[in-house]
């Protein structure tokens, strides 16, 4: 299918819907407007942004309408495409809740995103990714460079997604007690580096993508990719719009886990559908940053052994006298002779 139909499907189809017709039942006295809880056995299911999102508070499965119908019938991609268009004018046994929430201008989004200070080094900000999530200083100062990082509060690090035409929309944040997404804000991707790359890494976290980054060394030619851990449509046409460029290739640098799979997948088809290279770069963690940590922890283990490692032994001292130094002059005998008789 084209972009352009899989957007259509994902505005017809709600995630309710393929609920139902697998036999999950609404759960009502612990859903809200926001987020319904769907059940079936033990098996659960909580469907956010209005049926278009979901996600299993049980592991760590979450997507759109294409993921859930994969999830549910344990089918590949292209199939779920087929599964989803059959679900078109299905009916729900209650009325869908729609969102009061209004849309917040963009430029509420900016000015909010242009209050907040950027990075500055010995801040809680700076301290809690330079020491606690182990992101080189290089990598954060180049970051900083390209305007897409601010401080956010309580020591926490504003992460911006930006637009096809570099406007700030949104932002990830994460802190040493908070995980979320900009209020208002729009979920399209956080881009670091070159902008005319020729080499997409496609991460789910904007700290993971830094951390790549930090781990392949400096590449010119790669754009380091976050998709916040969503997968909006904004993200879809953005990804689609960058994977048209000739001679590019697309790197599946999502988590490993089986989200990260989902998402793989979905960037193998959109690489298809393009014509570009595809790549699955899978970290040998959970994901980059983890990786990253471990191989900091490791180095400075190595460093601390090298420390404690007793020193070899120093040959022992020549009892012959070093060429160049004198031995010591012998004082002369100033007794007085014996006489005798006395």
């Amino acid at each position: 299918m084209k972009r352009e139909e899989l957007e259509a499907l994902r505005a017809k189809v709600s995630c309710e819907s393929l609920l139902e017709q697998a036999g999950y039942e609404i759960d009502l006295k612990e859903s809200t407007r926001r987020a319904v809880k769907y059940r079936r056995g033990g098996n659960i299911v909580i469907v956010t942004h209005d049926g278009r999102g979901w996600f299993d508070p049980l592991s760590d499965e979450k997507g759109d309408v294409f993921g859930l119908a994969m999830l549910l019938e344990g089918i590949p991609f292209p199939s779920a495409t087929e599964a989803v268009a059959s679900s078109v004018g299905y009916q729900l046994s209650r009325p869908e809740w729609r969102s009061s929430r209004s849309c917040v201008p963009l430029e509420d989004i900016f000015e909010r995103w242009r209050s907040r200070r950027t990075l500055s080094p010995g801040s809680d900000t700076w301290r809690y990714l330079c020491w606690e999530r182990g992101v080189p200083p290089a990598i954060v100062r180049q970051a900083i460079r390209e305007g897409i990082l601010r401080e956010g509060p309580f020591g926490s690090l504003w992460a911006a997604h930006v637009d096809s035409e570099g406007c700030v929309v949104g932002w990830e944040e994460r802190g040493p007690d908070w995980r979320g997404f900009a209020t208002g804000g729009s979920k399209v991707l956080f881009r670091f580096g070159s902008s005319d790359a020729s080499r997409l890494c496609v991460t789910e976290a904007a700290i993971d993508a830094m951390s790549l980054a930090a781990l392949e060394g400096p590449r010119e030619q790669t754009l380091y990719l976050s998709t916040g851990g969503g997968w909006s449509p904004a993200t879809d046409a953005a990804l689609a719009e960058l994977a048209a460029r000739p001679g590019l290739t697309l790197v599946a640098a999502t988590d490993a886990n089986s989200q990260g799979e989902v998402y793989a997948e979905r960037l193998r088809a959109l690489a298809e559908a393009s014509g570009c290279d595809w790549q699955r770069l899978c970290p040998p963690a959970e994901d980059w940053n983890e990786v990253l940590k471990n191989r900091e922890k490791e180095r400075r283990e190595r460093k601390m052994e090298k420390r404690m490692r007793p020193a070899a032994c120093a040959p022992a001292a020549s009892r012959e006298a070093s060429p160049g130094m004198r031995r010591p002059l012998t004082r002369p005998d100033t007794r007085p002779a014996d006489r005798e008789g006395s």
